[in-house]
C-alpha cells in the first residue's frame, strides 16, 4: 500500500523507480524477483541504484499472534534485511542511502502517557522487542558507509487498505463503536505524509538516524471514532465494546487497539518537514474524498 503511492509520488517528481518482491511483474517501473526467506536476490536488482526505501515485512494485524506467526513477522523483516545487507557487502554497488521503514511500537505500548522520543528507552512487550531487532539489522548498513535512516511509524492511513480499511467498514454499516475505555492514546499519519517524510529523507543528506513518522496531533480511540463516523455521515449507536470480547476475537493482538501512547513528531518537524494534514479531520476527510 505505501510502496504503490511512494512510487507514484517519486515519478512524479522525475525519479527512477523499480520494485524488489516476490514475483516478476509488469507494471510502471521496472521489478526485480527476491526470495529473504531463501536469501536470494535478483543479481541486477541493485545495479545503478542510488537509495533503498525497504518496507518489507509481514502485516502485524493481518492473523492472531501465534508462535509460528510472531516468528514470521520478525524474520519477515530481519531476513529481508539482512538479504539486502549481505548482497550490497559482497558486489561493488552505488548504494548511497537507506531509508527503513521502523516501527512505532518499539516505544511500548504503555509509557505513562507522555509523549514518547527518538531517545527514549524502548518497551519490553513483543512488538517493542521486534522493533529492536529490526533496527539493530538496519544499523548493519552504517558498516557499509550507507546513511542509514530509520522512520518509526504510526498507523498510516489510506482509503486503499490497511487500517483504515478495516475501521470504517462496521461504522458505513452502522455498527461503530468505540473501544474498551476509549480514551487509549492512537498515534496516526496520513498516507501522503508518511510518503512525504520518505522523500524528504531521500533528499535531505543531513537526515540520519531515528525518526518519528507520525502526525503532529494524536487523539484517542473515541476521538478518532467520532471524526471517523462524522466523516462517513453515521452515527455511532453501539455502546463500548468491551475489552474482554476484544481479547476473545484477536488474542494477545488486541493489545494493539486496548493501549497505546503518544508519539512526538518534534524531530521531524525540526527538520524541516511541513505536514500536510495535521489534524485527524483533515487526514479522514481527505482520505474520504479523494481515495488515496
Amino acid at each position: 500500500m505505501i510502496g504503490e503511492r511512494l512510487t507514484d509520488l517519486l515519478l512524479q517528481r522525475g525519479y527512477n523507480v523499480s520494485h524488489l518482491g516476490r514475483k516478476k511483474h509488469d507494471g510502471k517501473v521496472a521489478a526485480f524477483v527476491w526470495d529473504p526467506e531463501r536469501q536470494h536476490i535478483d543479481p541486477e536488482a541493485l545495479r545503478d541504484v542510488d537509495a533503498i526505501v525497504h518496507l518489507a515485512g509481514a502485516n502485524i494485524g493481518e492473523k492472531r499472534w501465534t508462535k509460528k506467526r510472531k516468528k514470521e513477522i520478525i524474520q519477515s523483516r530481519v531476513d529481508s534485511t539482512k538479504l539486502l545487507y549481505d548482497d550490497l557487502k559482497k558486489h561493488n554497488h552505488t548504494v548511497r542511502a537507506i531509508i527503513c521503514a521502523a516501527g512505532s511500537n518499539y516505544y511500548g505500548l504503555d509509557n505513562g502517557g507522555k509523549f514518547a522520543v527518538e531517545d527514549d528507552e524502548p518497551g519490553n512487550d513483543f512488538l517493542a522487542v521486534f522493533c529492536q531487532q529490526w533496527e539493530r539489522e538496519v544499523d548493519r548498513f552504517k558498516e557499509l558507509g550507507l546513511r542509514v535512516v530509520k522512520l518509526r511509524a504510526a498507523i498510516v492511513l489510506s482509503s486503499k487498505g490497511g487500517a483504515l480499511k478495516k475501521m470504517k467498514r462496521p461504522t458505513e454499516l452502522y455498527a461503530g463503536a468505540v473501544l474498551a475505555s476509549a480514551k487509549q492514546p492512537m498515534t496516526w499519519i496520513h498516507i501522503d505524509d508518511h510518503c512525504g517524510i520518505i522523500i524528504k529523507a531521500l533528499e535531505d543528506i543531513n537526515m540520519e538516524g531515528v525518526y518519528n513518522s507520525v502526525a503532529p496531533n494524536p487523539v484517542t480511540n473515541e476521538q478518532f471514532t467520532k471524526e471517523l463516523a462524522a466523516a462517513l455521515h453515521r452515527p455511532i449507536i453501539l455502546p463500548h465494546a468491551p475489552a474482554f470480547i476484544l481479547r476473545l476475537i484477536f488474542g494477545e493482538m488486541a493489545i494493539v487497539v486496548l493501549k497505546g501512547i503518544r508519539i512526538s513528531s518534534a524531530k521531524i518537524e525540526r527538520a524541516g518537514y511541513t505536514f500536510k494534514f495535521p489534524s485527524i479531520k483533515e487526514a479522514l476527510e481527505d482520505l474520504l474524498a479523494k481515495k488515496v
